[in-house]
């Protein structure tokens, strides 16, 4: 197995381009697993952990532009008010020490239907920045990122720069459902953002379909039906909930049985979007 280890962006580009084969590793929370239960045995290693601008995070025209290694650690302790979602997703991830080393580009690299980030990412409208040294920069939507288990839409010549994130403007929950209360890879997620300046709402579900998804017909429906003045119809949060457990198309495995995972989407769906709405009312009240 071969270790390249570039110290600029540009290098990584241009190792990439020249060994397409090549694994890119920066946290290693995913890969190394991987390699050292021998369930992938790559020709090589791309270590981006020299390439400094991929840790670092800025607002750029009006989005949060989140380098691909940004730990979740700096994103709970930094981005918790424009990026609430994700930072309530980040909180839930691993041990601290995983969440000192791994970060959403890693996350949208395994494109796992599991992992924690992918929910907010989509509620909150999410576009992957990705770019190649031959062909250059592609903005990639969230929605259209994930094309089967642990299959993104990379080329083989790309790796993922940075993630853009328009900043928060109502509330945002992310909930998670385990086997056991902490360091648990989900056996379902749900994730929800309300966007009041556009009157509407985003949904994000993981650990539940092939890849992580939205739940379109939900969206729609609430798109049709809230009045963003008065309470919850608890009606409504039903049929949502009825919805984005419909948008679901989990399997059986060892964490849990589709029919658990399609029942609790359901459930946190209403939930989150509760939680979500008197938030919302209690803004406006105050």
């Amino acid at each position: 197995m071969d270790f390249l280890r570039p110290t600029t962006w540009d290098e990584a580009l241009a190792a990439k381009a020249e060994r397409p084969e090549a694994v890119p590793i920066q946290g290693g929370t995913d890969v190394m697993v991987e390699i050292n239960m021998d369930v992938r045995r790559p020709a090589a290693l791309l270590d981006l952990n020299q390439v400094a601008e991929l840790r670092e995070w800025a607002m750029v025209d009006g989005m949060c532009r989140v380098g691909a290694a940004v730990p979740y650690t700096t994103i709970i302790e930094e981005l918790g008010g424009p990026l609430r979602g994700l930072a309530q997703a980040s909180r839930t991830v691993g041990s601290p020490q995983i969440r000192n080393r791994g970060s959403v580009g890693g996350n949208l690299g395994a494109a796992s239907p599991a992992g924690d980030s992918h929910p907010p990412l989509l509620a909150a409208d999410a576009v992957v920045e990705v770019e190649s040294r031959d062909r250059g920069v592609r903005m990639i939507p969230a929605a259209e990122f994930y094309l089967g288990v642990k299959r993104n839409a990379l080329e083989p010549d790309e790796l993922i720069r940075a993630v853009h994130v328009k900043p928060a403007t109502g509330p945002q929950y992310f909930s998670k459902v385990g086997t056991r209360n902490a360091m648990v890879i989900a056996v379902c997620s749900f994730a929800i953002a309300l966007h009041p300046d556009e009157r509407r709402v985003g949904t994000g579900i993981g650990s539940a379909a092939p890849t992580p998804r939205r739940a379109p017909e939900a969206e729609e429906l609430l798109a049709r039906e809230l009045d963003w003045s008065a309470p919850l119809d608890p009606a409504l949060a039903r049929r949502f909930g009825e919805l984005c457990a419909a948008a679901a198309a989990p399997i059986d495995d060892v964490r849990g049985t589709a029919a658990y995972r399609v029942h609790a989407v359901g459930v946190m769906a209403r939930r989150t979007l509760t939680w979500a709405w008197n938030d919302h009312l209690g803004r406006r009240a105050a």
